[in-house]
């Protein structure tokens, strides 16, 4: 995404004493009495257009030294975050409602807990400016419904297509952790972050939790665990070993609110050194401006030297 500023957009002032001149400043012109007026040649034309020009370099002169740039918040060279994965579950319990604790959320409508998820996911990913952020999807057996991506408005939408129960109805704990550790395959980020979250127990899948996390040590991915819904719903204490084994950290949640607070804490665990930085990439259009307003000059000096 570019878009075009100035550096010092202050200097840009420098144009007021012009305009006020244009209205009450007149250029004295020293009378020369002739008496054969038929032998002078009017050049009324070429003063005109002098001044028109003198105008014009100090527009660019003024301009310039505003330093007009374009810049780039996108560009490869700053795209040095972290890499995120979001393991949502869409099990057949992630159907339940009544759980946005209020209507902050559902504005007065009851939603489901995935839906209510998807909402706070969503406000998640837009709020991590520098990082990559992909989601994979676990019910019976788990996908990875969007690529780890810089693109976040394609993970936002792409988000809103997912529904409960597309992957299965069951809980596959282990297959989400093998899934999100595939997603990193082509990963160079040095930091790597699986938000995994679950409101019921590991009961499908081929790969164990246990079997997952031995991938998880091996590509040095930390896991942020959350159990959503009421205590003993999800399974807690495994998702609490899944969080110690890979060096993260457990949370819990009870309702929307809960959840949006827990986003929250690990966005400012794992926040950005980048974000807070102005590290963008700037290209400087002054020199075109300098260029014009040279050219300019050459033309008054040639058509002077010419008279």
């Amino acid at each position: 995404m570019n878009y075009y500023t100035f550096e010092y957009p202050y200097l840009i002032f420098l144009l007021l004493p012009l305009i006020y001149c244009l209205y009450k400043c007149k250029e004295y012109m020293k009378p020369i009495y002739f008496v054969h007026l038929q032998f002078m040649h009017a050049k009324k034309g070429f003063l005109k257009l002098e001044w028109i020009v003198k105008i014009l370099i100090f527009i660019f002169l003024s301009v310039a030294l505003s330093s007009p740039i374009v810049i780039d918040r996108f560009d490869p060279q700053n795209r040095a975050g972290k890499d995120i994965v979001l393991a949502i579950d869409a099990s057949g319990s992630m159907n339940s409602s009544g759980y946005d604790g209020g209507d902050d959320f559902s504005n007065g409508q009851r939603l489901s807990r995935f839906e209510l998820t998807k909402i706070i996911a969503k406000e998640f990913i837009n709020a991590r400016v520098s990082d990559n952020v992909g989601i994979v999807l676990y019910g019976d057996f788990a996908f990875i419904a969007s690529p780890i991506t810089y693109e976040k408005e394609i993970v936002s939408q792409m988000l809103e297509y997912l529904t409960q129960g597309m992957a299965g109805q069951n809980t596959a704990i282990g297959e989400a952790l093998s899934m999100s550790v595939r997603a990193f395959k082509y990963s160079k980020a040095k930091t790597k972050i699986v938000i995994l979250l679950s409101d019921g127990e590991h009961n499908s899948g081929a790969i164990s939790p246990k079997e997952a996390l031995v991938l998880v040590k091996e590509q040095n991915i930390k896991i942020y665990t959350i159990a959503m819904g009421n205590k003993g719903e999800a399974d807690e204490a495994l998702l609490e070993t899944i969080a110690k084994e890979s060096g993260g950290e457990f949370f819990s949640a009870a309702n929307a609110k809960e959840l949006q607070e827990v986003y929250a804490k690990i966005d400012a665990l794992e926040s950005s050194k980048i974000k807070s930085q102005e590290h963008t990439l700037k290209e400087y259009y002054y020199q075109i401006l300098v260029a014009l307003a040279l050219a300019l000059l050459l033309f008054l000096i040639f058509r002077e030297l010419r008279k």
